[in-house]
């Protein structure tokens, strides 16, 4: 069957739909439409399971990106039994998607090419997951799990799950050559929270405490996904105050993280005048969102129907002032890199992601922008002020560490702009109205560029218009795939830089 023989649903960014309108596909054809889907440049933001009315069967779902036609697709089937033929060797999108359908719902996906737990605990479904772990235990997997490069002169080196700082457990198994790196695997998923667990049954006045906290440094990303589904079940109109001034929060995380990126990176190669520098000025922009709501990560400003807190005429002038300053900082600092020659050398063709494998892994944000694509949920697929006002999108194409830290640096000035212009032409209504309740018996789907990329939040309701399902995918969840294909032929000294160049996070993945 081609494309064009499909039809599944069509609808938009932060718009809902009811489920009696999302064909239904026999399992066969869901995964052509899914595989011929991607072959013509989409991308799978979700595919997710969840309990079906037929007895000892379960649903599927996907929703698919159609980035050049502005809109998004979603389709449904059943699977019956115990077991499905894995699309992941010709559609590797889905690869981690059908390991977490095994493991939530104990479905195996055969011909998987290498089928473990995404995270280390079993089915919160069915009783028992695809690997028949007693339910609610968390076992770590054996060794021999691991995939491993045979031969005398290879050796095997093991980073984490318990790691020096602060940062979250992750395991890191490198396969190395000397020191040049073969393969790597990550595992994660160790401190498992269950937040799509807790958001059944939502929404209440838990759920948006939950959605702020599913990537702290995400926050308003995740917060504004939430709203826009929340909004988008009820048929909520926001005012134009309360959209800008979510524009302007969610553009003020971008420039915080990425600064601090830009720091970090600086700091791996040893360049302290950058490292420090951007480590002061991250804080400076944290404290521009602690302006805006009291809370530097902007916990507590997104509220379904707007914004909890408005912005006076007093706190827009010292919000302008405090942009232009750390402005001016941040391009000092990070001008000290560029001109530095020693540290280019060591960003420069190390890490490179090809733009090809970007596609075939549906890698996002400014990790594929790196690379080539013109990939932003801001233009692909535009949500809130970016349908009227449009950041432009910024790429490079050596898909390196250096392209990854460069794409940062143009965003961080994108970004300085774009609310110096929401803030001279601040619209003056309200900031926040109340949302109607969720119609029962429908979809809805919320993307956003976070700082890392999209940010995907889907709900299903049921007749009484609680959340029936709630799926969320964090840009890592795409991303740390991109990372261990760009250490192979690298040096496994790089590994921290090429680390740092993506940045991705540990409990964004482990929901």
């Amino acid at each position: 069957m081609t494309v064009s023989s499909f039809h599944p649903a069509i609808l938009y960014n932060a718009r809902s739909l009811s489920l009696d309108k999302v064909p239904w596909y026999p399992l066969d054809q869901f995964q052509a439409l899914i595989a011929q889907g991607v072959a013509h440049d989409q991308r799978v933001c979700a595919c997710f399971g969840t309990a079906s009315e037929e007895p000892d069967a379960v649903d599927l779902y996907v929703i698919l990106a159609h980035d050049s036609e502005n809109h998004l697709s979603a389709a449904r089937t059943t699977v019956r039994g115990k077991q499905f033929p894995s699309l992941t060797p010709s559609c590797p999108q889905v690869h981690l998607f059908e390991r977490e359908i095994a493991e939530q719902f104990g479905l195996t996906p055969e011909g998987h090419p290498w089928l473990k737990p995404v995270r280390y605990r079993s089915s919160w479904r069915r009783g028992q997951d695809a690997w028949n772990r007693p339910e609610g235990q968390p076992i770590p997997p054996a060794v021999g799990d691991f995939y491993r490069v045979e031969g005398k002169d290879i050796h095997e080196v093991a980073v984490g799950p318990v790691h020096a700082g602060v940062i979250e457990p992750g395991h890191f198994r490198f396969q190395c050559h000397g020191e040049t790196v073969h393969h790597l695997e990550i595992a994660l998923g160790y401190q498992h929270r269950g937040v799509e667990e807790a958001l059944l049954g939502g929404p209440d006045k838990r759920s948006i405490h939950f959605a702020e906290t599913v990537a702290g440094d995400t926050s308003i990303g995740h917060a504004m996904a939430y709203c826009l589904v929340v909004e988008a079940l009820a048929g909520c109109r926001k005012s134009a105050r309360a959209q800008s001034l979510r524009a302007i929060a969610l553009e003020l995380e971008r420039i915080a993280n990425h600064i601090g990126d830009l720091g970090a990176l600086a700091g791996d190669v040893g360049f302290l005048p950058t490292s420090s520098y951007c480590g002061r000025i991250r804080g400076d922009v944290l404290n521009m969102t602690a302006l805006l709501c009291g809370n530097r990560f902007g916990r507590g400003l997104m509220r379904p129907g707007g914004v909890y807190y408005g912005m006076e005429a007093e706190r827009d002038a010292e919000l302008l002032k405090r942009l232009k300053a750390a402005r001016q900082d941040v391009t000092n600092a990070v001008n000290l890199m560029w001109e530095t020659q020693s540290l280019m050398a060591r960003f420069e063709d190390t890490g490179p992601l090809p733009a090809d494998v970007c596609r075939d892994l549906g890698v996002v944000g400014p990790a594929a922008r790196a690379s080539g694509l013109s990939r932003d949920v801001r233009q692909d697929q535009p949500f809130g002020i970016y349908r009227f006002v449009q950041i432009p999108v910024c790429t490079w194409h050596t898909g390196d560490v250096f392209a990854r830290a460069y794409v940062r640096w143009e965003e961080i000035q994108q970004s300085f702009t774009f609310i110096e212009e929401q803030l001279q032409a601040f619209p003056g209504d309200a900031h926040r109205v109340e949302p109607g309740r969720p119609a029962p018996n429908t979809l809805a789907v919320a993307l956003v560029e976070g700082w890392r990329g999209e940010v995907c939040h889907v709900a299903l309701t049921d007749s009484q218009g609680r959340f029936a399902r709630y799926k969320i995918s964090d840009p890592s969840f795409h991303n740390w795939v991109g990372l261990a294909y760009a250490l192979r032929g690298q040096q496994i000294s790089d590994f921290p830089l090429c680390n740092k160049s993506f940045n991705l996070s540990y409990c964004g993945h482990d929901l």
